[in-house]
């Protein structure tokens, strides 16, 4: 299978998708963690798995005692290393690559790496980690916004009977379960803090991965390009070493032990490198965007006013002291479908439907029920008689 044909059957991520019976049941910071995140890892995933790139991940040269296919397997399901002690001492002079050159056994430091065997596992898993919250949502969500605005979703429909009397069955509904939905309301809330959660823990875990160097990485890229030319070591290539050491032992002729010293290009590190800067920076901004995501939910829980300024900006709907009453009836359950609701809907369909739901609940206008009327109003000496003659009558 080419990479096109693979990569391509990833874009179903990043599709934007607004069809007639998709409903939309999240908002787009929650968008971003299943769809846009997810699609990345398993893209990056792809592309370091695609020999045809870059040709073989590791090609190593020793002295010839060894076979180069037997040589290669060696150091790369083993591991490499480079020599920290090496590592900003200039090129061609004194060491031949950045962190390679000679050294004492036992007596200076190697660091070893091992991750480029496991890179394409861990961005798969954590592509499944990213989809994760939207998974749970989803299975929590039960299509209750599908159904319920079925037949209303996009433009509004060309028959007004068929609009007015869809309205109805939807507003009925609303009345019928009003306060109903705050545990499907606990279930999104919740979803959302388990995706600002789980790119947090994404960050920790690519940075126990990469030996603690993913937290500052990108700091240093930008630090590295402000730097002369003369004086600046690449901090990509200190994390993702191009050219590295490997030492294969075998038996001689004679039965001792004989060291071959080898010296390894990971030619898959290219793509390595750039592909973690990337992420450095998105996963920065989207636990940014996750953080503001839930300081905005967090409001919408604890302050009436913000749903009112909501409902009002965002939708369009009704006077201040109109909406004011409709927030004091429902509940955060409540509002949070309302709010699903207007995402899925035209604004003018979505604000009738407000508006049909403020007069079925008496906020609208006003209009106080057929009991109260008769407890408030008083009967003075003139209705009595009048009603006493029509009696007689």
């Amino acid at each position: 299978m080419s990479v096109f044909a693979m990569v391509s059957a990833m874009a179903g991520f990043v599709k934007v998708r607004y069809l007639m019976d998709k409903a939309i049941i999240d908002n787009l910071v929650f968008r971003c963690h299943y769809r846009i995140t997810s699609a990345m890892l398993f893209v990056s995933c792809v592309l370091v798995t695609a020999n045809n790139l870059i040709g073989d991940p590791i090609n190593c040269i020793a002295d010839g005692a060894v076979p180069g296919h037997v040589i290669n397997t060696y150091c790369w399901i083993t591991s490499t290393f480079t020599l920290p002690h090496q590592a900003h001492k200039p090129v061609g002079s004194h060491v031949i690559h950045p962190a390679v050159g000679s050294y004492v056994e036992g007596e200076d430091e190697k660091r070893y790496h091992t991750y480029y065997q496991w890179v394409p596992f861990m961005l798969f898993f954590q592509g499944i980690l990213f989809y994760v919250p939207h998974w749970i949502w989803k299975n929590l969500e039960e299509n209750k916004v599908r159904m319920i605005t079925d037949g209303m979703r996009g433009a509004i429909v060309t028959s007004k009977e068929d609009r007015r009397e869809r309205q109805k069955r939807l507003v009925q509904y609303i009345i019928d379960t009003l306060h109903m939905h705050n545990v499907y309301a606990a279930g999104y809330f919740f979803c959302e803090f388990l995706n600002f959660v789980n790119v947090v823990g994404n960050m920790i875990l690519i940075d126990s991965f990469l030996g603690g160097t993913f937290f500052t990485y990108g700091t240093e890229v930008l630090k590295f390009t402000q730097l002369n030319q003369e004086n600046r070591t690449d901090p990509m290539v200190e994390v993702f070493p191009r050219v590295t050491k490997c030492t294969f032992h075998k038996y001689g002729s004679s039965g001792s032990i004989q060291d071959h010293d080898a010296l390894c290009i990971l030619a898959l590190n290219i793509l390595n490198e750039k592909i973690y800067i990337l992420l450095w920076f998105w996963f920065y901004a989207l636990a940014i965007m996750s953080f503001g995501a839930i300081c905005y939910s967090l409001s919408v829980i604890t302050l009436p006013s913000i749903r009112e300024t909501i409902l009002i900006r965002r939708f369009r709907f009704g006077t201040p002291a109109g909406v004011s009453a409709l927030i004091r009836r429902t509940q955060v359950g409540d509002f949070l479908l309302l709010h699903l609701l207007g995402q899925n809907m035209n604004n003018m369909f979505f604000g009738e439907i407000l508006d049909e739901l403020s007069t079925n609940l008496h906020l609208g206008n006003n209009i106080p029920t057929a009991p109260s009327t008769l407890e408030l109003s008083p009967i003075y000496p003139s209705d009595k008689l009048r009603l006493h003659k029509e009696t007689e009558a």
